[in-house]
Order: C-alpha cells, then structure tokens, then sequence
C-alpha cells in the first residue's frame, strides 16, 4: 500500500495568504515582548514576502523594545534576514500552515483531553493555545518566556489545530461531528501502531527556524497544563530556505522530487477541493473555511530502494530522478502523457507506477494538498534508518480525496514495495479565527 509520496509537497515559492498581515496581541491584558527584543529595519533585499497577508504585499517588521514603543536607532544590532523576519498572519479565513510555503522544520503533535475535562476545559485550553500561537507568529515573547528562540524573528511560524473524532465524544458534541471524520478504512498494507495514532487533539507546527519550531512545541505544551495530555509526537524537516540557487520542488529521503502535481491555489477548483464551503451538503457550519487533515507516518525502506538501479526507481515513481520529469518526456511540469508506448510496444510510464496510479485523471478527478515533512528517527538495531516521510494532506472531504486514492494505491502502486504506514490520524480543522476569536470557537460555543 502506497499513500501517494511522489508529488507530495508543495513548492518553496510564496503561496496564498493565510490571512490579514497585521500581527496581534495575545489578548488576556498581558503585554507581548519583541522576541528578538529589536529586530531592525529589514533591509530592501529581505523585503519582498516579508508579511504574508491578505494582499499578497510585503512590510517591513520594525525595531520594537519592551514597551511596545519603536527602539532607538543608535544600537540597533543588524536586521534579520529574510527567513528571520517572515510573518505568516494568524487570523483570516483559513488556518495557517495549509497554504503556507513549505517550511523547513516542523512538529506535529496529538493530545487527548484529560479524564474529567469536558467542553469547558476545551474551550479555555484551545483558548490559550490560539493567544499563544498569535502571539509567536508574530515574532514575540509571552510574559514568563523560556528565551529558546529569543534572538529569532518570526521565522514563517504556523500553528495550526485539529480535532480528531473522539474529541466529540468526550465533549459531548456528537451531534455537531462531521460525517467526514468517520474511521479511514483498513488497507492492506498497514502497519499502524495505535498508540502513535489519531488523539482528541492534533496541532501542526512549522518554522524555518529549528528553534523557534521547538520554542512554540514546547510553549504548547506548557500551556495545556492539566486539560490535556501528550498522545504522540513527531518531528520532521525539509530543505532549508535558500539552500538551492533557485526555488525547486523539494525532494524526500528517496531522493525523488516530490511535489510536482500538487493542486495549485491558482488552479480554478483549488478551494472546492481542499477547503469545505459555507453550507456544503453534510458539513457542520462551523467547518467553513476548514479543511480535513489526513496524517500519516510512512517509514521508507531506503536500504532496499537503494538497491535498485536509477532506472529501475524511474520506472517504480514514474518519473525521472534528476528533474522530476515523466518518463513520457517534457520537463518536471509537463503533464504525463499515460497513453505512450515505447519501442516494444509497452507504456513508457508503466501500469502499475506510483505517478500514473496517482495521477487524478486515473481516480475520478480526486486530488489533495499534500505538505510532508521528512524524518529520521536514528538506526534500529538491525542497523536500518527509522527514516520516511510525515505525510499531510488537507482536503475538503477525505472520502473523496485521500480514500479513493489511496485504495487505488492499495491495490497495486510499485511503491509499495519500499514503504510502511506505521501510524495514521484524520483531523478536522476549523477554519481560521476572526480577529477576537480563538481557533474552535464557533464549535464549542456555538
């Protein structure tokens, strides 16, 4: 069984906003501390995408001190670059981290609610957790800061929540669960350990920054205190902003480029098929603007992919290794041409290759967002890399997304061969807060 991997990442250009630009307070009267104390002005080459917002447009993050007044000049140590200073808003009409550019290092993390704790504790924890989020994507400190990330601007920070099914369950509000969240089919090939699977609670967090990903990992984590508990944790990474001498697709640990078909926001039916409209047919209100979060852990059996020959990993993906191309000819963006046959009379992209099993044309037009992280969890003791692939997609409903795909997959993807889906959740994520709400607001007080 195969979750689609090739073709799973959008690219590192700028994306759509998540939002408006202009950063917020994280409300509760308590005074927000410049993280870095005094950014600087950025300079004209760190400018441009700077602030992520609802136009598109860049600003210019300026010094602040303490006090929330602008700082001196005289002092001022030099301006972030531009990684540093990227702000990814926190309101707007979606979630961050959806559309987002892909970031460098990321966190995805599952809490159930504690035993006692119902719907109030609920909404006073998603509460806290949407002041903090505003208040670290916008490059500040909380009162009572732990200075992981101190000298660090904004660094495109996202913190995006989700609710799995039992959270309605022990919330008591069944009744406004989603038919989109019911149980993903079993497939064949699954190897998923329940214990790093589903939670009441999931919450992604991405960075281009190491440490201001773990600075916001470890202030969510305070700040459940004792509403909610730790399900499973997992932590993942992908190429570095800058570190090609031109914006590419990114590649995984198998080395192929991965991200090549993803729907693109300027695709006519991008937000028909990844986010749920306002009265769509079966959906709650209070997911408009939301999408549904498919996460699975694909550990990638690189000792035996390795094995093959370059020629042998095309013809498993589908497409060429050095540039993403389809083997059917053209270059990484040009479509597949399924219908082609080689000199022997056989298709050139073979019957039963990850790309052509994949490719929306062959299932119904079904497509989703894929955004992954890599990871590597250190060498087993029989000496092979715990290493794969964080897979995330967003949808506007999984049944008609991820589950056609993926028995597709099931049913005879080549790569299947080389893979395992160790664990396996479907969230609910609302869409994005309103200036003055809190992520989830709309379900539990509703």
């Amino acid at each position: 069984m195969s979750t689609p991997v090739t073709g799973s990442a959008p690219g590192p250009t700028p994306g759509p906003s998540s939002g408006d630009a202009s950063p917020s307070s994280s409300g509760g009267g308590r005074p927000d501390v410049s993280r870095r104390r005094l950014l600087g002005t950025v300079g004209a080459a760190g400018a441009a995408g700077l602030v992520i917002g609802a136009a598109g447009g860049a600003g210019v993050a300026t010094a602040v001190s303490e006090g929330g007044s602008a700082a001196p000049g005289a002092g001022d140590p030099r301006a972030l670059t531009s990684v540093g200073a990227t702000e990814v808003a926190f309101h707007g009409r979606h979630q961050p981290g959806i559309t987002t550019p892909l970031q460098s290092r990321g966190h995805l993390v599952a809490f159930d609610l504690a035993p006692g704790a119902g719907r109030k504790e609920a909404a006073a924890l998603l509460r806290r957790w949407s002041a903090t989020a505003r208040t670290l994507m916008a490059g500040k400190a909380p009162s009572g800061d732990t200075g992981i990330a101190l000298d660090a601007g904004p660094s495109s920070l996202t913190v995006t929540f989700g609710f799995g099914r039992t959270f309605f369950d022990r919330t008591g509000l069944t009744y406004r669960r989603p038919e989109q969240l019911d149980p993903l089919p079993a497939f064949s090939s699954d190897a998923v350990d329940p214990r790093r699977s589903e939670g009441d609670l999931w919450v992604q967090i991405g960075a281009d920054d190491a440490l201001v990903a773990f600075h916001a990992l470890r202030a969510l984590q305070k700040e459940a205190g004792g509403a909610a508990r730790v399900r499973w944790q997992m932590n993942g990474f992908n190429r570095s902003a800058g570190a090609t001498a031109r914006p590419m697709t990114a590649r995984n640990l198998m080395g192929q480029v991965d991200g090549t078909n993803n729907p693109k926001p300027t695709d006519p039916d991008f937000d028909r098929r990844i986010f749920v409209p306002a009265g769509a047919a079966g959906a709650q209100d209070w997911m408009a603007g939301g999408s549904y979060a498919v996460v699975r852990r694909i550990r990638m059996l690189l000792d035996d992919w390795e094995r093959l020959s370059t020629e042998k990993q095309e013809r498993v993906i589908g497409r060429r290794k050095a540039d993403g191309a389809p083997l059917s000819g053209g270059s990484e963006t040009t479509p597949l041409d399924l219908d082609k046959a080689g000199p022997d009379g056989k298709p050139v992209i073979p019957g039963n290759a990850h790309a052509r099993i994949s490719a929306p044309e062959q299932n119904g037009g079904a497509a989703m967002l894929r955004r992954p992280f890599s990871f590597h969890d250190g060498i087993g003791a029989d000496g092979t890399p715990d290493a794969g692939l964080l897979f995330i997609c967003w949808q506007a409903d999984p049944l008609r997304g991820f589950v056609p795909v993926q028995r597709k997959l099931d049913r005879g993807d080549a790569l299947s061969a080389f893979i395992r889906h160790e664990s396996s959740g479907l969230y609910a994520v609302p869409g994005g807060a309103a200036e003055g709400e809190y992520v989830g607001q709309r379900l539990l007080e509703g």
